[in-house]
């Protein structure tokens, strides 16, 4: 199998919710023919012992309930998924939804007891005495579980738990795409110099679609063996049509298979969060440019979302964002491999939210705490695109606010957005009543 099929069809168990009950059925019909095969019965378990009359009752109390559980919870899921892609984003079904294992691992709970309770039900006179308290068990345990998961789903969907769950993604996918802080990166990380033109190209083909990972280390043996240059010509989160470029070639890297080539490239109809250091920033500022909405209008849910903006900022803007060439053990480059630079980060994470959400003054506010506290944290070469930001801001609130009082109230650092009483700029603390 291919690396990028490999790719692919691990992402799909990932977020298929109907692996983990169907492994859960296999492993309970196993389990049964391995208790009655092998006799296996130490019999009652301890408080779980039942006569002939509460067998069957007992069974079928775990039948109906483990049923209605599953039911619930595919419901549920179905519901969630609709309110939280209506009022957050579509975005986070596949990012955070379908990858939860805490539903899926409930659900496969619910499959274990109500297969072991069927099988209880169906063969009363011959199945084990031990299997029978076990479902017995498993029923009880499916009932704690299930309150368990109405508590849990109802945490998980708020805007808040779902854009720090998105953070956290988001600075895993940092650590592992920049794993040199800035201003300790290896010594032959130089700017990328002018590659020049190439010496031929390799076209995409199948299905258009979009970039969602890269197997850059095959890329970069390859070039190596064949003493060349391999050029990734889209980003990560891209969109490639069929027959535009996907590799650029130029040196011995010309000879290498186009089909060997491509296969380390993965394509999807959606952008995952794995190898895409900017899709955790763009899902945040979704659900904050949705909160900003005339028909929303909740500009707290975006300072919330600014928050978490600041800390994957910081993360990033602490990071080496190596320029696009990544060399082999002699320091040689063998592939061009671009990502975003810190100006388009800053850019992705402030212009949205400015022009959506500078009328309100609590994001006016949050929004300029954040620059505020980058530009007073990270190194001074980080600085001048944080600048820029902070000036638009300023030109963005002269022209929205008519009164000098409310003008200056936005100008404000606060923390809090509205409701902090001293703010820390550039080190210092102030009075933002």
């Amino acid at each position: 199998m291919s690396w990028n099929r490999r790719y692919a069809f691990i992402s799909y168990i990932r977020s298929s919710l109907w692996i983990a009950p169907f492994i859960a059925l296999a492993v309970s019909l196993l389990a049964l023919k391995v208790i009655e095969g092998f006799s296996l019965d130490p019999g009652w378990i301890p408080g779980f012992a039942f006569s002939e009359t509460g067998k069957q009752s007992a069974m079928d109390t775990d039948i109906t309930l483990n049923m209605t559980f599953i039911v619930f919870a595919f419901g549920s899921l179905l519901v969630a998924i609709q309110v939280a892609g209506g009022q957050l984003t579509p975005r986070i079904i596949a990012t955070m939804l379908l990858r939860d294992n805490v539903i899926r691992g409930a659900v496969a709970l619910f499959t274990v007891g109500l297969v072991l309770a069927v099988a209880a039900r169906n063969r009363l006179e011959t199945i084990p005495q031990f299997a029978i308290s076990l479902a017995a068990i498993l029923g009880l345990l499916s009932t704690v579980t299930f309150l368990f998961l109405i508590d849990y789903a109802a945490r998980m969907l708020r805007p808040v738990s779902i854009m720090w769950r998105v953070g956290e993604q988001g600075l895993r996918v940092i650590e592992q795409l920049y794993p040199h802080p800035t201003g300790h990166a290896p010594a032959h990380a130089q700017p990328l110099p002018a590659p020049g033109p190439p010496d031929r190209s390799v076209p995409h083909r199948g299905t258009s679609g979009i970039v969602l990972a890269v197997n850059v280390d095959a890329l970069v043996a390859a070039a190596r063996r064949a003493d060349g240059v391999i050029e990734f010509a889209p980003l990560v989160g891209d969109f490639v049509a069929v027959g535009e470029p996907l590799f650029l070639l130029r040196g011995g890297a010309t000879a290498l298979d186009n089909r060997m080539l491509r296969a380390q490239v993965a394509f999807g109809a959606e952008r995952t969060i794995e190898q895409d250091s900017t899709f955790a920033l763009r899902v945040i500022v979704d659900i904050a440019a949705k909160a900003l909405s005339k028909a929303i209008n909740d500009p707290t849910t975006a300072v919330l979302a600014i928050d978490q903006l600041h800390r994957l900022l910081r993360a990033v803007g602490k990071r080496h964002l190596r320029g696009g060439a990544l060399r082999d053990g002699d320091g040689h480059i063998r592939l061009i491999y671009r990502t975003p630079n810190w100006e388009e980060f800053v850019q992705l994470a402030c212009t949205e939210i400015r022009q959506y959400g500078a009328e309100s003054t609590q994001v006016a506010r949050r929004l300029r705490a954040m620059i505020d506290n980058l530009m007073s944290t990270l190194p001074e070469h980080r600085r001048p695109a944080l600048r820029r930001e902070l000036d638009r801001l300023d030109r963005t609130l002269e022209r929205l606010y008519a009164l000098p009082e409310d003008l200056a109230l936005a100008r404000t650092a606060d923390t809090q957005g509205l409701g902090g009483t001293a703010h820390t700029v550039n080190g210092e603390s102030r009075d933002g009543g």
